[in-house]
């Protein structure tokens, strides 16, 4: 059995363009998860192919210690900014707990690696999943800024305003609105 961990991978698309892509070529594959994919029979896998359809897909392995840590902090960010169990528990705590290293530690490494601090990186993240939400049109700002976990709406309001340029209702309003992807974010 061997293990590949992979980068840029943040959502179930993600595993199920990899599946398929393997499946296509013909190579087995016990499980796919956010960053990571384990092969099986790995005495008649052509890891060349593995990397080739990876790379071609818009994913990298990933082979040094700190860019793996910095993948598990963004999928794990990525996951908590959807999760609406959060209920005001620390985001260094959260962090802190599921990479099981100091906070510290990892956030001195995320930023070093990714030139944003941690909280400003999952600010980010927030902002994007709220303008998914304006642009669904289910939920008021309210709604979105405590499904966001935020205090207040006007503290998203005002950090949606310092991201973006502009404000959350003219955002709505807007006739081209401008996502990146999450896994693009910097």
């Amino acid at each position: 059995m061997k293990k590949v961990l992979i980068k840029n991978m943040v959502c179930d698309r993600c595993t199920s363009v990899l599946q398929q892509e393997f499946q296509k070529s013909g190579i087995p594959v016990k499980t796919i998860k956010l960053g990571q994919i384990i092969f099986e029979d790995i005495e008649i896998i052509d890891f060349q192919k593995v990397e080739e359809i990876i790379t071609r897909n818009g994913f990298e392995i990933i082979h040094d210690e700190s860019d793996l840590i910095v993948e598990q902090i963004k999928s794990y960010l990525i996951t908590l900014v959807s999760d609406e169990k959060r209920h005001n528990q620390k985001l260094s705590d959260l962090v802190s707990k599921h990479i099981n290293k100091e906070y510290s530690i990892i956030s001195k490494l995320f930023s070093n690696n990714q030139g944003i601090t941690i909280e400003k990186y999952f600010i980010r993240l927030k902002i994007e999943k709220a303008k998914e939400l304006i642009q669904m049109g289910n939920l008021s700002f309210s709604e979105i800024s405590y499904s966001l976990d935020y205090k207040s709406g006007s503290h998203l309001a005002k950090q949606f305003k310092t991201i973006t340029g502009i404000s959350m209702s003219d955002y709505k309003n807007l006739q081209s609105w401008d996502r990146q992807p999450l896994d693009k974010i910097v």
